[in-house]
């Protein structure tokens, strides 16, 4: 059950910074919510929370091609969970 912790990071990081994006817009909070992102996650997942950063790492040898697609996944579904709650909340 501990190889799921990364993609549940991966998850909710990448809906807490889509959410900071579609209801802001504002780059200071953007940022926030990135840096509070890689402070909390950063150790579980390496707090990626964009697949361009996962292939950059899959590049670089440092996630297995498992990891980028599990991970890419896992990204996909938090930035659609959140543009589902945006839509709902709008």
């Amino acid at each position: 059950m501990l190889y799921m912790l990364p993609l549940v990071a991966e998850f909710f990081g990448t809906f807490l910074l889509l959410m900071s994006i579609f209801t802001t817009g504002n780059a200071l909070i953007i940022g926030a919510t990135l840096a509070l992102n890689v402070y909390l996650l950063g150790g579980i997942s390496g707090s990626h929370v964009n697949p361009a950063v996962s292939v950059a790492m899959f590049i670089k040898g440092a996630i297995s091609a498992t990891e980028l697609l599990t991970y890419t996944i896992a990204q996909s579904a938090g930035a659609a969970a959140a543009w589902y709650a945006y839509s709902a909340l709008a």
